[in-house]
């Protein structure tokens, strides 16, 4: 009689978290190239950045959605709308509080198009911006889907939408990193 050999075979690669994987990739490397062009013209606008940026209330609505990587963790373990609601509550937060941020600025008159400064930082944390916005639409998706159906969504949809949230979460802290944190320490 001859041995086999009986490992178990390596787990296949889902082909939706695949895409997942390599749409984030893309935007990574969108991001960073973003970061890039802000980080290679910051210095002109460095002065404008300092006296008009508020650090403290940018944080405050920065932790809501740091907190929500933890409730879409908590919503994708559990398959739980109710922690998608409260991710989505977290995301739309964090927007509100952008969006009072570029209200803010453009009453002493920051907007895109005032000087270096207005339009590589609108450029940067509007297209963050977005993506969060399409990460809200994709939560709330995944909730009314999973809320219709009878046998719920597969996991393999919570997972990638939760990595895309994930994902958005990870570039804040690099953009809130290099500017916020970047013009004031």
């Amino acid at each position: 009689m001859i041995a086999r050999d009986v490992r178990p075979a390596a787990p296949a690669l889902d082909r939706t978290i695949l895409g997942m994987f390599l749409f984030i990739a893309s935007e990574a490397i969108f991001f960073l190239s973003i970061v890039v062009a802000y980080l290679a013209s910051r210095e002109p606008g460095l002065a404008d950045a300092r006296a008009n940026l508020d650090l403290g209330r940018t944080a405050i609505f920065s932790v809501a959605l740091f907190s929500s990587s933890a409730t879409v963790a908590v919503a994708n373990a559990r398959r739980d709308v109710r922690w998608l609601g409260a991710t989505m509550l977290l995301g739309a937060i964090f927007l509100v509080g952008q969006g009072s941020e570029y209200a803010r600025l453009a009453t002493i008159g920051i907007g895109p198009s005032s000087a270096l400064f207005g339009t590589t930082f609108f450029t940067l944390t509007g297209l963050h911006g977005a993506h969060v916005l399409v990460g809200l639409i994709a939560l709330a998706a995944l909730a009314a889907a999973t809320t219709r159906r009878t046998r719920g969504v597969g996991p393999i949809t919570w997972e990638a939408v939760s990595l895309y949230w994930h994902f958005v979460d990870a570039v804040w802290v690099v953009v809130f990193s290099v500017v916020y944190l970047g013009t004031f320490l």
